[in-house]
């Protein structure tokens, strides 16, 4: 990957840089259940709602990506004032500084998913994609100039929700011009020209195509003439053209870059293109030039396709794959499960699932990681789509094994762990005593479609079996390698020695 040697520091250097981000927020929600029978009142299946999440979307996901790179992050953007507006507030969260201007006329926008098992039931929809009228305007315009005092990048993310508008646009522009402000925009429709002066606009391949009056894009010389056309046309200074699996372009006036996907696997392309305008932004702010900024956004955006639904970039990860370990599993196509909090947990289980993708759960010490172990995780992972490996913390071995255990500290197991190719992710839990050492609570967080256990155990006495059987999940009895254990192990290492 070209433009490698000042990543690092322009990485860290994103810590507590701010970036304004000014667009198109919306709701996004998942209500997750099973169906199980038809309505009495009419030919409709009925959903027994189990949970239900929600997440930032829109220009909120942007204002994510940049706040999990550690940004100072500022939103400016249009809500209701309904019942979602507490809701859009909640999911943007405390590391997001926003400005919600409210207009009355209006619904906060949202998008609800209706999830049974892995398919998408339904979806609602609820907004309003008309132009904001001319005295929120002038109080989204307001805020956003004071927002954008002291800043280092300013985003424009349009999902043609009606925030943006052509004056808003060339204002906030003009304004960050003046300042020395890069300005990265997010487009949408046909007329570019309504973003003349942009440093950069992000167009995904079919856009650019849409924007150039339906000029090809299928090959690297396609898209170097739509984006060279584009920048003439519309007057501004750069493009980087997403392509999905395919990784992205950077085209400017005087240099062309294409950069492959650095995803081992692509599972899903939804949300990429927010990581590459949040990292591109970001370390435009922190002094990269465009094809260093653009390269990072690139390896940034090939993590994410490797997730699955929007999902953000944490910095560790992008550090791992520049350097040691995690550059060289890209280059030999293996990467490594992340460790995750509960939270984080959650967030990924429901990402998976919205994208009918049926999530496992197993769990254990793994103090000494042999051959048994591995053999059984394999059976896992060919039963699922996603496994997530509950993993005992340093302190339920103790109490469960005795003051000798564990061998291996938790970091050192949740690595190892992390690099089979049968995990997806990993998860710590029994830190507290009231858990009783079981992954019980951490089940309940996640509520997995399927959980795991060797065949040495029946499904009654297996730990959480009730409740995920209580929702329509089941439970899996794995066979079993004979001949293989920790303690087994532990005790030739002894009498060895």
């Amino acid at each position: 990957m070209p433009h490698t040697k000042n990543h690092p520091q322009i990485l860290k250097n994103m810590s507590k840089t701010p970036v304004l981000c000014v667009g198109d927020v919306m709701l996004d929600n998942f209500i997750y259940g099973a169906v199980n029978r038809v309505s009495p009142e009419a030919p409709v299946p009925i959903l027994l709602q189990s949970h239900a999440t929600s997440m930032a979307g829109g220009v909120g996901n942007v204002a994510s990506n940049l706040a999990s790179l550690g940004c100072d992050v500022r939103l400016v953007s249009v809500a209701g004032q309904d019942e979602d507006r507490p809701k859009l507030e909640a999911a943007l969260g405390n590391s997001i500084k926003f400005t919600l201007v409210t207009d009355p006329s209006r619904p906060t926008i949202s998008k609800t998913r209706y999830v049974a098992g892995h398919q998408h039931v339904l979806r609602v929809d609820v907004e309003d994609t008309k132009p904001v009228p001319p005295a929120i305007e002038d109080a989204l315009l307001k805020a956003a100039q004071d927002a954008l005092k002291g800043v280092k990048a300013l985003i424009l993310s349009d999902y043609g929700k009606g925030v943006l508008t052509p004056r808003l646009i060339q204002s906030l522009i003009d304004a960050a011009t003046k300042a020395g402000i890069p300005v990265v925009v997010d487009p949408k429709g046909h007329d570019y020209t309504r973003y003349r002066g942009a440093t950069v606009i992000t167009p995904n391949r079919k856009e650019l195509g849409e924007a150039t009056r339906g000029m090809p894009t299928a090959t690297d010389s396609d898209i170097e003439l739509a984006a060279r056309t584009l920048i003439a046309d519309a007057g501004v200074k750069a493009v980087i053209a997403t392509r999905s699996a395919d990784g992205l372009s950077v085209i400017a006036r005087d240099e062309a870059t294409h950069l492959k996907t650095q995803a081992r696997e692509v599972f899903d392309v939804s949300g990429a293109g927010d990581t590459v305008v949040a990292v591109t932004a970001a370390a435009l702010a922190n002094g990269a030039h465009l094809a260093e900024a653009a390269a990072l956004a690139n390896l940034a955006a090939g993590l994410v396709v490797e997730k699955v639904g929007t999902a953000t970039v944490q910095p560790d990860e992008l550090a791992e794959a520049l350097v040691g370990t995690g550059t060289d599993s890209h280059a030999s196509g293996r990467t490594f499960a992340p460790v995750l909090t509960w939270a984080d947990a959650r967030a990924q289980v429901d990402r998976w699932k919205a994208k009918g993708l049926k999530v496992g759960f197993t769990n254990g010490c793994f103090d000494i990681l042999h051959q048994g172990h591995v053999m059984m995780l394999d059976r896992c992972r060919a039963a699922c789509d996603k496994l997530v490996l509950g993993l005992n913390t340093d302190a339920s071995i103790s109490r469960l094994k005795g003051p000798s255990r564990p061998v291996n500290p938790a970091a050192a197991r949740a690595a190892v762990i992390a690099a089979l190719g049968s995990i997806d992710a990993v998860v710590m839990f029994g830190e507290n005593a009231d858990e009783k050492d079981t992954p019980l609570e951490l089940m309940k967080a996640l509520c997995p479609d399927m959980i795991f256990k060797g065949k040495d155990y029946t499904v009654d006495k297996v730990v959480g079996a009730d409740f995920v059987q209580s929702y329509g999940g089941q439970v899996v009895l794995i066979d079993l390698e004979e001949g293989f254990s920790t303690t087994g192990t532990i005790k030739k290492m002894q009498s060895a020695a």
